[in-house]
């Protein structure tokens, strides 16, 4: 049967993996390869895709995907297999243990001085973002979902000077499936560390050491890291280290990156290893004895067959032969073999693929899982089930269940903004507002007391305290919609979100992992356009790019609230729901679009960890908390402070620089005065409107400061806006071109081409959206 068809519950055998190119590969990477047992967790509440458990973990896949792959149930449960472990007395390995590694004939100590360059490299979740914080003391985010990391970050260890350590977003394999996979393979190949540090999950070792082998490959000192071994400890399971060393060729040092433990040694052993450039003491993995013969004579012989032109390219020989065994199309375009040599190659693989029973990508993902299978065998005591994927269970059940987890999802939606705009958030904002209005009111009585010059006074008060006062009081709103979004992201839930959504994102054209770059949009659209680098097809990533600028990025928080509190003080929290709904309805239209015309096919494979539920920390949330208010008071004191300032500057001062009484003759009057008619259709015609508006390209919360300046008084807001035309001045604020980091970042994901034409699709959609609320608005009677 496929492994569609097999029953929740049931476990099988895969007896082959169907599909074809980066997609089949990514497949064998994650461990689906024959002979491999599976077992069905679940459908998906709308039915696709499914979750099932292969090599200790969870992962997902589509039914589509599911159907190629061929299984044969097992009928009962198989028995466990007792595992002979050898018991010789093996001494916990030191630094610098001779005989367990090497040193290539004539290489030296590096000399003193020279800087010891590392790369932290790992599968995705694996906690490599969370070591990095520990061995150089960053505050960079963590999260507890597939690929936070999406770029590479570097550091120095602390306390040794001449170091860096480079933190590489999170692989599976050296056959690079992912942008930023791209990323990691590309910077060990080309920029060539001194060391490798590869940590390694304890608790979820067959799957991360199938990376571990490939690493080995290359020929590059390395130390293992095994994180979370206090997990492992808790839920009845050990690893013994030094047989496991053995069985690997490199040192092998538990750690908890989370509790701070090991990470001395392991400083210690990476720095040795570097240092003195002890190579890993094994890279052959096949087994000349039995069916891995095949594999083994075919590597050997590539291996002869390339040797002259790995050496003139700098690709480590034996990780060469082993890509070229497996069909790695990019190493066989960097060799440049001739016609003669590719023939030859082929020859070869053909003889193996015969022998072997198995085609070439399936026999080395075979071969590196039966050497995994045989070093755990020998070195892991296996735990029972941990608490946190029995507690994982009994969550999704009600998060992941086919009745209640739409509902959930709705049901924590609605929580997160109703907190943040009518309880935490209201309540905090409210009592900042207050401060800095009291603070006003002081620093207005003394500068009248001074009998300071009115200028000086006006630029104080109306234009400092009024713009960049008036933003500052949003911040509590905008700090509580990220403590809950981060809540979210460390707990889990996003990549169930990805899993839920999946079918329904599928009909416009995106897979569920796109649901993650555009939630993160919510806190800002730059890391959302940044984390859609996790998406595999260049179609996906540039349609959620695409999509990422229509959801409301906290820098738009301020304009709601302020014309919220204004015209519709008693609805509040609906107003909120109904701008965050608009544009996700806006974004599902658009994307439909997309889908039809530019954007043609279907959307990348669903295939994707769900890690298990942790309790988010503490010190993370905080830390993410920090930044993002840093951020906000940074913009607030720069960006919108300046713009502030000059906004002040035009509306006191005529074109001759002398001081008008009605800023109606101001510089800024007579300029924006020519943009005002094309916002008349919209109901907001007004120059001071056009003005903020274009300030808020700079920075969304402009808008208000720039409006704060302008009117200093309310009651001319009103005078100014109907309720309708406020209405339709939110639309155009929802809708129109995101500030200028959010385009610089598209621009560098995508290109100026693309950055330019999201600027005008969006004010073009703004315009025709607000335009169509105001007619439907004026035919109602509003």
């Amino acid at each position: 049967m496929t492994l569609k068809e097999l029953a929740i519950g049931k476990t099988a055998v895969i007896r082959s993996v169907g599909g074809e190119g980066a997609l089949r590969q990514h497949f064998l990477d994650m461990g689906l390869i024959p002979d491999a047992e599976v077992t069905l967790v679940k459908f998906a509440p709308m039915g696709d895709p499914l979750e099932l458990r292969i090599h200790g973990y969870e992962l997902t896949l589509r039914l589509a995907d599911a159907e190629k792959i061929l299984v044969q149930e097992i009928p009962t449960a198989p028995a466990s297999k007792s595992s002979q472990r050898s018991l010789r007395d093996i001494p916990h390995p030191g630094l610098g243990e001779g005989g367990k590694f090497h040193t290539k004939a004539g290489e030296c100590p590096l000399p003193e001085g020279e800087m010891l360059t590392f790369a932290l490299v790992g599968n995705q979740n694996c906690g490599k973002t969370t070591l990095f914080n520990r061995l150089t003391g960053s505050n960079q985010h963590v999260g507890n979902f597939p690929g936070v990391t999406v770029d590479r970050k570097d550091g120095q260890i602390i306390g040794h000077a001449n170091t860096r350590i480079t933190d590489l977003p999170g692989i599976y394999s050296m056959s690079p499936y992912s942008s930023e996979e791209i990323v990691t393979r590309q910077f060990i190949l080309q920029e060539k560390p001194w060391g490798i540090i590869n940590i390694v999950d304890a608790s979820n070792i067959e799957r991360n050491l199938y990376l571990t082998m490939q690493l080995l490959e290359l020929d590059i000192p390395m130390v293992v890291a095994l994180n979370m071994m206090d997990e492992v400890r808790q839920n009845g399971g050990s690893i013994l280290i030094n047989e496991m060393e053995q069985a690997l060729g490199v040192p092998v040092v538990p750690i908890s990156a989370a509790k701070n433990e090991g990470i001395d040694e392991l400083i210690d052993h990476a720095l040795h290893v570097a240092k003195y450039q002890e190579r890993p003491g094994r890279q052959d993995f096949c087994d000349p004895n039995s069916s891995g013969s095949a594999v083994h004579r075919c590597i050997h012989g590539i291996m002869s067959l390339i040797e002259d032109h790995a050496a003139d390219t700098g690709i480590p020989l034996r990780f060469a032969a082993s890509k070229l065994a497996g069909g790695d199309g990019d190493v066989l375009e960097q060799l440049k073999l001739d016609e003669n040599e590719k023939d030859g190659l082929e020859h070869i693989v053909v003889q193996m693929e015969k022998e072997r029973g198995l085609d070439r990508a399936a026999a080395i993902a075979d071969m590196r899982f039966r050497f995994i299978q045989k070093v755990c065998s020998a070195t892991v005591v296996k735990p029972h089930e941990s608490r946190e994927h029995a507690r994982s269970r009994r969550i999704d059940r009600i998060l992941t269940g086919k009745y209640t987890a739409i509902p959930a999802f709705i049901g924590i939606m609605g929580l997160v903004f109703f907190l943040t705009f009518h309880v935490i958030g209201a309540f905090l904002s409210d009592l900042l507002d207050r401060g800095i209005g009291l603070l006003t009111d002081l620093v207005d009585q003394g500068l009248t007391a001074a009998n300071v010059h009115p200028a000086l006074h006006s630029l104080v008060i109306d234009g400092v305290f009024g713009g960049v006062g008036s933003v500052l009081s949003f911040l509590p709103i905008i700090v509580t919609l990220f403590f809950f979004l981060s809540m979210l992201e460390d707990s889990g839930y996003m990549a169930r979100v990805a899993f839920v959504m999946d079918k329904l994102l599928r009909k416009i054209g995106l897979s569920g992992r796109s649901i993650v770059p555009m939630l993160i949009g919510f806190g800002c659209t730059v890391p959302g356009v940044m984390a859609s680098r996790t998406l595999s097809s260049e179609r996906d990533r540039k349609m959620t790019i695409l999509l990422t600028p229509f959801m409301s990025c906290s820098a738009k928080l301020p304009i709601y609230g302020f014309f919220t509190a204004a015209f519709f003080p008693k609805h509040g929290a609906l107003v909120m729901i109904l701008l965050y709904f608009g544009g996700i309805l806006m974004a599902i239209l658009a994307a439909l679009l997309m889908k039809g015309s530019l954007f043609r096919g279907e959307p990348v494979p669903f295939v994707m960890e769900l890690p298990n539920y942790r309790m988010p920390g503490a010190k993370n949330v905080a830390q993410l908390l920090w930044e993002k208010a840093k951020d906000f008071l940074t913009r607030a004191f720069t960006v919108i402070f300046v713009a502030t300032i000059v906004i002040w500057v035009l509306q006191t001062f005529d074109p001759k620089f002398r001081m008008v009484a009605d800023s109606q003759n101001s510089m800024l009057a007579l300029v924006a005065g020519w943009i005002a008619p094309i916002f008349r259709p919209l109901g907001f015609g007004d120059w001071r409107i056009s003005t903020a508006l274009i300030t808020g390209m700079l920075a969304k919360e402009s808008v208000v400061s720039t409006l704060s300046v302008l009117m200093p008084d309310s009651s001319a807001l009103y005078a100014m806006l109907t309720p309708l035309g406020a209405v339709c001045l939110l639309v155009f604020c929802l809708l129109y071109t995101p500030c200028i980091a959010a385009v610089a970042s598209i621009k560098r994901e995508l290109g100026a081409k693309w950055a330019i034409a999201v600027v005008v699709e969006q004010c073009v959609i703004a315009w025709i959206a607000a335009c169509l609320v105001h007619l439907v608005g004026m035919l109602l009677g509003f």
